[in-house]
């Protein structure tokens, strides 16, 4: 099924589209696990995720071959889309995930504020 039958069957809610989910995520054509992960990482920011949900997808964007980098890159590239709020929210939730406790610095020291 091509792209344009798909956005169709969004469109209109097909029941079909359930038939289908195999497919868009591992079908030929589609996005990458990199990339998959990292919309994914996007989106988690937008709806305010859950702190499990960014580690599940961080370690998925890390082990399709992210960078801990390209990962706070995205975090950056939706602030004019989903707010600066939004991002610092989702912000500790990602360190987190990265492995770092951004409530503490690098000296073990709770930081000032």
């Amino acid at each position: 099924m091509d792209y344009t039958d798909r956005l169709r069957r969004l469109s209109i809610n097909d029941d079909r589209l359930a038939e289908d989910l195999d497919e868009v995520v591992d079908g030929p054509g589609r996005l990458d696990p990199k990339s998959l992960a990292l919309a994914r990482i996007a989106a988690l920011v937008s709806i305010g995720g859950a702190e499990p949900s960014f580690g599940a997808q961080v370690d998925a964007a890390i082990s399709a071959g992210s960078t801990a980098a390209q990962i706070v890159d995205v975090l950056v590239g939706v602030i004019p889309v989903v707010g600066l709020p939004r991002v610092v929210a989702a912000a500790p939730k990602v360190a987190l995930a990265l492995g770092h406790d951004v409530d503490v610095d690098a000296f073990g020291d709770q930081p000032s504020r």
